[in-house]
């Protein structure tokens, strides 16, 4: 992700356009987009700073109000499906994918591991017995 431009540039800018610059001017002298310029000199109008606004943050998803509903509804039923709470949201009128609720309980610290029926029959590797060197294939060999 690219870093904020410094404060000094910044003040130096909006110095620029005070002083009776164009912002397409400032922007050209500066060697940065007149977007940033505009949005500057803006937000500078509106409240009288020009630091740069704090990145990252919380993020917000429209799972935090059923928060409550998700919860219950996986410790009720250990074994629901993604889809199936899915289709609960979509009654409550949320649609939202089944993907999204998984993150959504990863990020909230609820794992799934594979219940006894999704694990492997058998070890991984080469499967099957190895014949027997007396069975029926050695017999008709010799």
């Amino acid at each position: 992700m690219p870093r904020s431009y410094s404060l000094d540039l910044r003040e130096r800018i909006a110095r620029y356009v005070d002083n009776g610059g164009s912002r397409h001017a400032a922007a050209a002298h500066f060697d940065v987009s007149v977007s940033f310029v505009v949005k500057l000199m803006a937000a500078f109008r509106q409240t009288g700073c020009l630091t740069a606004k704090p990145e990252g943050g919380w993020r917000y998803s429209k799972l935090d109000p059923h928060r409550d509903f998700l919860i219950r509804r996986v410790s009720e039923k250990d074994d629901i499906t993604m889809s199936e709470l899915a289709a609960e949201l979509a009654e409550r009128g949320t649609i939202v994918d089944p993907s999204s609720i998984s993150r959504w309980l990863i990020r909230n610290g609820y794992r799934f591991k594979k219940n006894i029926a999704g694990q492997r029959a058998r070890p991984a590797g080469r499967g099957g017995r190895t014949p027997d060197m007396d069975g029926p294939a050695a017999k008709n060999a010799a």
